[in-house]
């Protein structure tokens, strides 16, 4: 009998030695079942063939074209990566929406002797099963916000509170951005990547206990944050991290080493806020790149772009203030003292 999982956490939890997504490559990078293996049992080129066959000449020899292309295919897996597995081994197959394709790739899995199963509805049920999670029902836990201007090292602060057992959600991690507009870290995943990977996170939550996440607007770069986790983030306290200027900017240097410093030695993507501080600023920003001023470059991005944005942003919004964490120094030891004092603020609110 097929697979059937009612929500994220029961597929998670699938009792399998393997999860395999036979779908096509492309389909495969725009988002997966976490920790599928791709195992395509037609390629790109094979399944846009097959599906012009369908239309334009025969059901029927469209049917049996791709038949041939899936054992041709199917041998090369079993003869490649599934060549050393034992006969016990117990994989799950999943394509589109649960046909033909992983069908036909488990029933010769099963005749080989192994204990292959396919998800009902393939991955349309998983689909499903993440915009329910993220759009269907409210946010699995409480959230408290890490608030804090540019440069107050947050996503840093978030890594360490989780290696003292505080739960946390990394969005910009996920997200493979750090929020600005010179927080380009190079390409971001699909939107439907993304939510797989939000809505996994979530499924991992202890609701009981608060989970942290960094102050973000809805949107982070071209990703956009699901209603359920931003109105949740929206009614969430905070806990807001300060620290003097000369501090961030030394923390910024170290952050974005090598990330927004171009080949040639000029920041390129300062080129984004031309639009929004003019071109006289803008040249002058970029000089101080070109001669290696980046603490200077630093200072001036703070204090004349970032934090005047932040206050805009804040005179618009309710959010409540947990607390307010200051520190003078962002180094290592500064940052590990930081973490420490926002843990323990967090395990008093949640005991």
């Amino acid at each position: 009998m097929p697979f059937a999982p009612e929500t994220v956490q029961n597929f998670l939890a699938a009792p399998f030695d393997a999860v395999i997504d036979v779908r096509s490559p492309s389909e495969y990078a725009e988002d997966h079942v976490p920790g599928a293996i791709s195992l395509p049992v037609l390629s790109d080129e094979e399944r846009a063939r097959v599906g012009t066959i369908y239309v334009q000449e025969s059901p029927f020899l469209a049917r049996k074209i791709g038949a041939a292309l899936v054992a041709r295919n199917a041998a090369t897996h079993i003869e490649g990566p599934l060549a050393d597995l034992e006969g016990g081994w117990k994989p799950l197959v999943y394509c589109w929406r649960g046909g033909q394709r992983s069908g036909s790739f488990a029933s010769i899995l099963g005749q080989i002797g192994w204990r292959a199963d396919t998800v009902e509805g393939g991955y349309r049920r998983w689909r499903r099963l993440v915009k329910e999670a993220l759009y269907d029902r409210p946010f699995p836990a409480p959230v408290i916000l890490l608030d804090g201007n540019t440069g107050t090292a947050k996503t840093d602060l978030l890594a360490r509170l989780a290696s003292r057992g505080v739960q946390v959600i990394d969005l910009e991690g996920l997200a493979n951005h750090k929020g600005s507009a010179l927080g380009s870290q190079g390409p971001q995943p699909a939107q439907k990547a993304f939510e797989t990977a939000l809505a996994t996170e979530m499924a991992r939550l202890d609701p009981a206990r608060p989970v942290v996440v960094e102050a973000e607007s809805s949107k982070i770069g071209r990703l956009i944050l699901p209603p359920s986790l931003f109105n949740a983030m929206k009614a969430a306290p905070a806990i807001e991290v300060t620290a003097p200027v000369e501090a961030r900017a030394a923390y910024l240097v170290e952050d974005y080493a090598g990330l927004i410093e171009a080949s040639d030695g000029r920041i390129d993507r300062l080129d984004l806020l031309r639009p929004l501080q003019g071109h006289e600023a803008v040249d002058a920003w970029q000089a101080m790149a070109r001669e290696g001023r980046y603490s200077d470059l630093a200072r001036e991005l703070i204090t004349r772009h970032y934090d005047p944005r932040y206050a805009k942003v804040r005179a618009r919004t309710t959010t409540e203030r947990m607390t307010e964490v200051a520190t003078e120094t962002l180094d290592l030891d500064g940052r590990e003292r930081l973490a420490d004092r926002i843990a323990a603020v967090i395990s008093g609110q949640s005991g």
